[in-house]
Protein backbone atom coordinates (compact mmCIF):
# COMPACT_ATOMS: atom_id res chain seq x y z
CA UNK A 1 0.00 0.00 0.00
CA UNK A 2 3.01 2.05 0.34
CA UNK A 3 4.34 2.13 -2.89
CA UNK A 4 0.44 2.73 -3.99
CA UNK A 5 0.87 5.48 -2.28
CA UNK A 6 3.73 6.93 -3.93
CA UNK A 7 2.28 5.66 -7.45
CA UNK A 8 -1.05 7.70 -6.78
CA UNK A 9 1.10 10.94 -6.11
CA UNK A 10 2.27 10.91 -9.25
CA UNK A 11 -0.57 10.08 -11.68
CA UNK A 12 -0.26 6.76 -12.86
CA UNK A 13 -3.19 6.17 -14.46
CA UNK A 14 -5.66 3.25 -12.90
CA UNK A 15 -4.80 0.25 -14.99
CA UNK A 16 -1.41 1.00 -13.79
CA UNK A 17 -1.99 1.36 -10.04
CA UNK A 18 -4.27 -2.24 -10.14
CA UNK A 19 -0.73 -3.67 -11.41
CA UNK A 20 1.03 -2.03 -8.89
CA UNK A 21 -1.25 -3.47 -6.40
CA UNK A 22 -0.87 -7.10 -7.40
CA UNK A 23 2.65 -6.56 -6.63
CA UNK A 24 3.02 -5.33 -3.63
CA UNK A 25 -0.20 -6.25 -1.95
CA UNK A 26 1.75 -9.01 0.02
CA UNK A 27 4.73 -6.85 1.11
CA UNK A 28 5.12 -5.00 4.01
CA UNK A 29 8.06 -2.22 4.89
CA UNK A 30 9.16 -3.18 7.68
CA UNK A 31 11.68 -5.93 10.02
CA UNK A 32 14.42 -7.31 7.51
CA UNK A 33 11.88 -7.66 4.26
CA UNK A 34 11.95 -4.90 1.75
CA UNK A 35 12.20 -1.15 2.89
CA UNK A 36 13.58 2.12 2.08
CA UNK A 37 15.86 3.00 4.66
CA UNK A 38 19.49 3.10 3.42
CA UNK A 39 20.90 1.37 6.15
CA UNK A 40 18.73 -1.49 7.76
CA UNK A 41 18.30 -2.58 4.44
CA UNK A 42 19.70 -6.50 3.94
CA UNK A 43 19.23 -6.26 0.38
CA UNK A 44 19.41 -5.52 -2.45
CA UNK A 45 22.98 -5.08 -2.13
CA UNK A 46 24.16 -2.22 -2.53
CA UNK A 47 21.60 0.44 -1.90
CA UNK A 48 20.95 2.93 -4.26
CA UNK A 49 22.69 5.28 -1.91
CA UNK A 50 25.48 4.10 -2.36
CA UNK A 51 25.04 3.20 -5.85
CA UNK A 52 24.39 7.25 -6.51
CA UNK A 53 27.86 7.82 -4.34
CA UNK A 54 29.40 5.32 -6.71
CA UNK A 55 28.06 6.83 -9.63
CA UNK A 56 28.85 10.16 -8.44
CA UNK A 57 32.82 9.31 -7.43
CA UNK A 58 33.23 7.91 -10.84
CA UNK A 59 31.19 11.45 -12.88
CA UNK A 60 32.89 13.61 -10.86
CA UNK A 61 36.52 12.05 -10.56
CA UNK A 62 36.69 12.75 -6.64
CA UNK A 63 37.83 10.03 -3.68
CA UNK A 64 34.74 11.01 -1.57
CA UNK A 65 30.59 11.67 -1.89
CA UNK A 66 28.06 12.45 0.48
CA UNK A 67 24.35 11.93 -0.56
CA UNK A 68 22.46 14.01 1.94
CA UNK A 69 18.70 15.18 2.40
CA UNK A 70 19.09 18.54 0.76
CA UNK A 71 21.87 21.35 -0.33
CA UNK A 72 21.44 23.30 2.68
CA UNK A 73 22.74 20.11 4.36
CA UNK A 74 25.08 19.70 2.72
CA UNK A 75 26.12 23.19 3.05
CA UNK A 76 25.94 22.39 7.10
CA UNK A 77 27.98 20.11 7.14
CA UNK A 78 30.70 21.33 4.87
CA UNK A 79 30.72 24.61 7.42
CA UNK A 80 31.20 22.17 10.46
CA UNK A 81 33.61 19.96 8.86
CA UNK A 82 35.60 23.08 7.41
CA UNK A 83 35.71 24.20 11.39
CA UNK A 84 33.57 27.15 11.18
CA UNK A 85 32.54 27.85 15.04
CA UNK A 86 31.96 30.94 17.03
CA UNK A 87 34.61 33.33 16.80
CA UNK A 88 35.21 32.60 12.85
CA UNK A 89 34.22 33.88 9.90
CA UNK A 90 32.74 32.52 6.64
CA UNK A 91 33.57 35.16 3.26
CA UNK A 92 29.78 34.58 1.18
CA UNK A 93 29.18 36.32 -2.23
CA UNK A 94 26.44 39.03 -1.79
CA UNK A 95 24.38 37.38 -4.38
CA UNK A 96 23.27 33.78 -3.77
CA UNK A 97 20.99 31.92 -2.16
CA UNK A 98 20.21 32.83 1.90
CA UNK A 99 21.45 29.17 2.75
CA UNK A 100 24.87 29.69 1.78
CA UNK A 101 25.39 32.21 4.76
CA UNK A 102 22.87 30.67 6.84
CA UNK A 103 24.85 27.81 6.93
CA UNK A 104 27.31 29.41 8.23
CA UNK A 105 26.02 31.00 10.52
CA UNK A 106 23.88 27.79 12.09
CA UNK A 107 27.76 26.57 12.70
CA UNK A 108 28.34 29.48 14.65
CA UNK A 109 30.35 31.22 12.65
CA UNK A 110 29.60 34.74 10.97
CA UNK A 111 28.83 35.60 7.54
CA UNK A 112 31.08 37.87 5.93
CA UNK A 113 29.71 39.05 2.62
CA UNK A 114 31.84 39.69 -0.54
CA UNK A 115 30.50 42.21 -3.27
CA UNK A 116 30.11 41.13 -6.91
CA UNK A 117 30.96 41.75 -10.03
CA UNK A 118 28.95 41.98 -13.29
CA UNK A 119 29.11 38.32 -13.32
CA UNK A 120 26.72 38.54 -10.40
CA UNK A 121 29.47 36.24 -8.93
CA UNK A 122 31.89 36.92 -6.37
CA UNK A 123 34.48 39.77 -7.05
CA UNK A 124 38.15 38.24 -6.78
CA UNK A 125 39.51 41.96 -6.45
CA UNK A 126 37.23 42.35 -3.25
CA UNK A 127 38.04 39.32 -1.46
CA UNK A 128 41.23 39.51 -0.05
CA UNK A 129 40.57 43.08 1.80
CA UNK A 130 37.83 41.11 3.60
CA UNK A 131 40.28 38.70 5.11
CA UNK A 132 40.88 38.67 9.34
CA UNK A 133 42.08 36.53 11.68
CA UNK A 134 39.15 35.36 12.20
CA UNK A 135 38.38 33.81 8.91
CA UNK A 136 38.46 30.45 7.91
CA UNK A 137 36.89 29.91 4.84
CA UNK A 138 35.59 31.46 1.73
CA UNK A 139 32.28 30.25 0.28
CA UNK A 140 32.15 31.11 -3.44
CA UNK A 141 28.64 30.62 -5.01
CA UNK A 142 28.17 29.05 -8.72
CA UNK A 143 24.86 31.15 -9.31
CA UNK A 144 21.97 31.31 -11.78
CA UNK A 145 23.80 28.15 -13.54
CA UNK A 146 27.01 30.61 -14.23
CA UNK A 147 30.59 29.88 -12.78
CA UNK A 148 32.22 32.29 -10.28
CA UNK A 149 35.87 33.15 -11.66
CA UNK A 150 37.33 30.48 -9.25
CA UNK A 151 41.02 30.64 -10.15
CA UNK A 152 42.41 34.37 -8.85
CA UNK A 153 39.44 33.46 -5.65
CA UNK A 154 41.05 29.82 -5.46
CA UNK A 155 44.44 32.04 -4.97
CA UNK A 156 43.73 34.16 -2.26
CA UNK A 157 42.39 31.61 -0.58
CA UNK A 158 45.33 29.84 -1.01
CA UNK A 159 47.58 32.51 0.10
CA UNK A 160 45.68 32.61 3.36
CA UNK A 161 45.63 29.09 4.11
CA UNK A 162 41.54 28.82 3.52
CA UNK A 163 39.49 26.53 2.94
CA UNK A 164 36.90 26.80 -0.39
CA UNK A 165 33.69 25.72 -0.12
CA UNK A 166 31.89 25.72 -3.33
CA UNK A 167 28.15 26.51 -3.61
CA UNK A 168 27.04 24.09 -6.36
CA UNK A 169 23.34 24.34 -5.81
CA UNK A 170 22.44 26.32 -8.83
CA UNK A 171 24.93 24.91 -11.25
CA UNK A 172 25.25 21.36 -10.83
CA UNK A 173 26.90 20.15 -14.37
CA UNK A 174 28.64 23.65 -15.09
CA UNK A 175 32.59 23.87 -15.46
CA UNK A 176 35.27 26.19 -15.05
CA UNK A 177 38.66 26.08 -17.34
CA UNK A 178 37.45 22.38 -18.35
CA UNK A 179 36.88 20.96 -14.62
CA UNK A 180 33.40 20.48 -13.50
CA UNK A 181 32.29 23.24 -10.28
CA UNK A 182 32.82 21.24 -6.89
CA UNK A 183 36.00 19.91 -7.61
CA UNK A 184 38.06 22.86 -8.00
CA UNK A 185 37.51 23.63 -3.86
CA UNK A 186 38.28 21.50 -1.02
CA UNK A 187 34.94 20.84 -0.54
CA UNK A 188 31.63 21.03 -3.06
CA UNK A 189 28.23 21.25 -2.73
CA UNK A 190 24.79 20.55 -4.67
CA UNK A 191 20.70 20.73 -4.49
CA UNK A 192 19.82 18.01 -6.17
CA UNK A 193 16.08 18.59 -6.16
CA UNK A 194 13.33 19.51 -8.45
CA UNK A 195 13.64 22.90 -8.35
CA UNK A 196 17.60 22.92 -9.46
CA UNK A 197 19.03 21.66 -12.65
CA UNK A 198 18.57 17.56 -12.18
CA UNK A 199 16.82 15.95 -9.29
CA UNK A 200 13.09 14.73 -8.31
CA UNK A 201 12.58 16.10 -4.85
CA UNK A 202 14.67 17.00 -2.10
CA UNK A 203 17.92 16.06 -1.89
CA UNK A 204 21.89 17.13 -1.64
CA UNK A 205 25.29 15.90 -2.15
CA UNK A 206 28.56 16.89 -0.81
CA UNK A 207 31.81 15.98 -2.45
CA UNK A 208 35.48 16.35 -1.14
CA UNK A 209 39.00 14.35 -1.97
CA UNK A 210 39.95 15.39 1.92
CA UNK A 211 39.12 11.91 3.60
CA UNK A 212 39.68 13.97 7.01
CA UNK A 213 37.11 16.89 5.66
CA UNK A 214 35.11 14.02 4.52
CA UNK A 215 34.42 11.69 8.05
CA UNK A 216 33.92 15.23 9.89
CA UNK A 217 31.05 15.55 7.30
CA UNK A 218 29.87 11.89 7.47
CA UNK A 219 29.55 13.24 11.89
CA UNK A 220 27.62 16.44 11.23
CA UNK A 221 24.98 14.43 8.45
CA UNK A 222 25.14 11.18 10.24
CA UNK A 223 26.18 11.18 13.97
CA UNK A 224 24.11 7.84 14.40
CA UNK A 225 27.95 6.41 13.54
CA UNK A 226 26.70 4.42 10.49
CA UNK A 227 28.79 5.46 8.43
CA UNK A 228 32.39 4.39 10.63
CA UNK A 229 33.63 1.20 9.96
CA UNK A 230 33.43 0.73 13.79
CA UNK A 231 30.25 2.11 14.78
CA UNK A 232 30.32 2.70 18.52
CA UNK A 233 34.27 2.45 18.84
CA UNK A 234 36.33 5.79 20.29
CA UNK A 235 37.54 8.55 18.01
CA UNK A 236 40.46 7.42 15.76
CA UNK A 237 41.88 10.54 15.93
CA UNK A 238 41.45 13.93 17.93
CA UNK A 239 38.62 15.87 16.48
CA UNK A 240 36.86 12.69 14.22
CA UNK A 241 33.53 12.81 16.58
CA UNK A 242 31.67 15.39 18.19
CA UNK A 243 27.59 16.35 17.76
CA UNK A 244 26.23 15.89 14.83
CA UNK A 245 22.33 15.21 13.08
CA UNK A 246 20.44 13.17 10.89
CA UNK A 247 20.45 14.24 7.75
CA UNK A 248 20.91 10.93 5.66
CA UNK A 249 19.07 10.92 2.21
CA UNK A 250 16.47 8.61 1.79
CA UNK A 251 16.70 5.30 -0.38
CA UNK A 252 13.20 5.95 -1.95
CA UNK A 253 15.42 10.00 -3.43
CA UNK A 254 18.71 8.07 -4.33
CA UNK A 255 16.38 5.64 -6.55
CA UNK A 256 15.45 8.38 -8.13
CA UNK A 257 18.23 11.01 -8.07
CA UNK A 258 20.54 7.80 -9.87
CA UNK A 259 18.18 8.18 -12.95
CA UNK A 260 18.65 11.89 -12.65
CA UNK A 261 22.67 12.02 -12.52
CA UNK A 262 22.64 9.52 -15.40
CA UNK A 263 20.39 12.59 -17.40
CA UNK A 264 22.69 15.13 -16.56
CA UNK A 265 25.07 15.66 -19.49
CA UNK A 266 21.87 15.70 -21.47
CA UNK A 267 20.29 18.11 -19.59
CA UNK A 268 23.20 20.57 -19.15
CA UNK A 269 24.02 20.14 -23.05
CA UNK A 270 20.03 21.31 -24.50
CA UNK A 271 20.34 24.46 -22.05
CA UNK A 272 23.55 25.41 -23.73
CA UNK A 273 22.39 24.60 -27.02
CA UNK A 274 19.60 27.36 -26.50
CA UNK A 275 21.74 30.06 -24.68
CA UNK A 276 23.85 29.95 -27.68
CA UNK A 277 20.92 29.54 -30.26
CA UNK A 278 19.50 32.93 -28.61
CA UNK A 279 22.54 34.67 -27.40
CA UNK A 280 23.97 34.64 -30.96
CA UNK A 281 21.90 36.19 -32.20
CA UNK A 282 21.61 39.67 -30.19
CA UNK A 283 23.57 42.75 -31.48
CA UNK A 284 25.05 45.18 -28.77
CA UNK A 285 22.81 48.24 -27.67
CA UNK A 286 24.60 50.92 -25.97
CA UNK A 287 21.86 51.15 -23.17
CA UNK A 288 22.23 47.21 -22.46
CA UNK A 289 24.71 45.10 -21.17
CA UNK A 290 24.87 41.48 -20.84
CA UNK A 291 25.65 39.87 -17.86
CA UNK A 292 29.51 38.93 -18.17
CA UNK A 293 30.60 35.30 -17.89
CA UNK A 294 33.83 33.73 -16.48
CA UNK A 295 33.51 31.04 -18.74
CA UNK A 296 31.14 31.18 -22.04
CA UNK A 297 31.87 27.47 -22.34
CA UNK A 298 31.36 25.97 -18.82
CA UNK A 299 28.29 27.97 -17.90
CA UNK A 300 24.62 26.19 -18.10
CA UNK A 301 23.01 28.71 -19.62
CA UNK A 302 19.71 28.18 -18.25
CA UNK A 303 18.59 31.92 -18.16
CA UNK A 304 19.65 35.44 -20.03
CA UNK A 305 20.08 37.90 -18.11
CA UNK A 306 20.69 42.01 -19.21
CA UNK A 307 21.23 45.38 -17.33
CA UNK A 308 19.67 48.15 -18.42
CA UNK A 309 21.50 51.69 -18.00
CA UNK A 310 18.33 52.64 -15.50
CA UNK A 311 15.60 51.48 -13.52
CA UNK A 312 13.35 53.60 -15.56
CA UNK A 313 14.51 51.94 -19.06
CA UNK A 314 14.40 48.30 -17.17
CA UNK A 315 11.04 48.48 -16.14
CA UNK A 316 9.87 49.42 -20.09
CA UNK A 317 12.14 47.18 -21.36
CA UNK A 318 10.82 44.05 -19.30
CA UNK A 319 7.28 45.55 -19.69
CA UNK A 320 8.37 45.22 -23.54
CA UNK A 321 9.51 42.12 -23.51
CA UNK A 322 6.34 40.26 -21.25
CA UNK A 323 4.30 41.94 -24.28
CA UNK A 324 6.29 40.04 -26.79
CA UNK A 325 5.56 36.47 -24.50
CA UNK A 326 8.84 36.23 -22.90
CA UNK A 327 8.93 36.15 -19.27
CA UNK A 328 11.17 38.68 -18.32
CA UNK A 329 11.89 38.98 -14.75
CA UNK A 330 12.69 42.43 -13.17
CA UNK A 331 12.85 44.50 -9.74
CA UNK A 332 13.52 47.65 -10.07
CA UNK A 333 13.16 50.54 -7.78
CA UNK A 334 10.07 48.81 -5.34
CA UNK A 335 12.07 45.98 -5.48
CA UNK A 336 10.33 43.68 -3.18
CA UNK A 337 12.50 41.84 -0.26
CA UNK A 338 14.26 38.32 -2.06
CA UNK A 339 16.70 36.33 0.47
CA UNK A 340 19.34 35.77 -2.91
CA UNK A 341 20.41 39.33 -1.93
CA UNK A 342 22.39 39.51 1.34
CA UNK A 343 21.25 42.53 2.15
CA UNK A 344 17.20 41.06 2.23
CA UNK A 345 18.38 38.18 4.36
CA UNK A 346 16.39 38.79 7.34
CA UNK A 347 16.68 35.16 9.00
CA UNK A 348 20.75 36.60 9.51
CA UNK A 349 19.37 39.92 10.77
CA UNK A 350 19.16 39.54 14.71
CA UNK A 351 22.70 38.53 14.75
CA UNK A 352 24.62 39.73 11.70
CA UNK A 353 22.66 42.91 10.94
CA UNK A 354 25.69 45.52 10.54
CA UNK A 355 27.10 42.59 8.12
CA UNK A 356 23.84 43.15 5.94
CA UNK A 357 23.74 46.89 5.68
CA UNK A 358 23.13 47.85 1.96
CA UNK A 359 26.11 50.04 1.79
CA UNK A 360 28.60 47.36 1.97
CA UNK A 361 27.74 45.65 -1.46
CA UNK A 362 26.66 48.50 -3.23
CA UNK A 363 27.55 46.81 -7.07
CA UNK A 364 25.29 43.64 -5.63
CA UNK A 365 22.53 46.35 -4.76
CA UNK A 366 22.51 47.63 -7.94
CA UNK A 367 22.83 44.93 -10.10
CA UNK A 368 20.57 42.81 -8.36
CA UNK A 369 17.83 45.13 -8.57
CA UNK A 370 18.10 46.21 -12.26
CA UNK A 371 18.74 43.11 -14.00
CA UNK A 372 16.30 41.76 -16.28
CA UNK A 373 16.13 38.04 -16.40
CA UNK A 374 14.77 35.75 -18.70
CA UNK A 375 14.59 32.12 -18.00
CA UNK A 376 15.05 29.34 -20.62
CA UNK A 377 13.84 25.77 -20.69
CA UNK A 378 16.26 22.98 -22.10
CA UNK A 379 13.83 21.57 -24.08
CA UNK A 380 12.86 24.67 -26.27
CA UNK A 381 13.08 24.03 -30.24
CA UNK A 382 15.07 25.46 -32.77
CA UNK A 383 11.66 27.95 -33.24
CA UNK A 384 11.12 28.70 -30.01
CA UNK A 385 14.97 30.17 -29.28
CA UNK A 386 14.24 31.88 -32.85
CA UNK A 387 11.18 33.65 -31.76
CA UNK A 388 12.91 34.56 -28.45
CA UNK A 389 15.60 36.02 -30.06
CA UNK A 390 13.62 37.91 -32.28
CA UNK A 391 11.55 39.03 -29.78
CA UNK A 392 14.37 40.40 -27.43
CA UNK A 393 16.52 41.77 -30.06
CA UNK A 394 13.16 43.75 -31.18
CA UNK A 395 12.47 44.89 -27.39
CA UNK A 396 16.72 46.19 -27.07
CA UNK A 397 16.38 48.06 -30.93
CA UNK A 398 13.44 49.84 -29.89
CA UNK A 399 14.74 51.00 -26.53
CA UNK A 400 18.61 50.97 -27.92
CA UNK A 401 20.88 52.60 -29.74
CA UNK A 402 23.25 49.80 -31.89
CA UNK A 403 27.00 49.73 -31.15
CA UNK A 404 28.73 49.75 -34.73
CA UNK A 405 32.27 47.96 -35.10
Amino acid sequence: MEFLSIAERFGFRPDALERIRAAVSNSDLQGNGPNLARYATTFPKPSKGDQFEALVRGKFGVKHALGVSSGTAALHAAMVAAGAAPGKDVICPAIGFLATSMAAALAGATPVFCDVDESLQMDPSKLEALITSRTIAVAPTHYGGAVCDLGPVLAVARRHGLLVIEDCAQATGATYRGRTVGTLGDIGCFSISAYKIIGGGEAGLLITNDPRLFDRACQVAEAGGLWRPDRFGPERYPGELFPGTNYRLSELEAAVDLVQLGKLDATVGRFRAVHRRIRSQQRAFREFRWQKSNDPEGDIGCLLRLFPQTLELGKKAAEALRAEGIGAGFLGPDARSDWHLYSDMFPLFAQHAERCRPDLCPVAVDLYNRGISIWLDSWYSPADCDAIAEGVHKVLSAYGTPITR
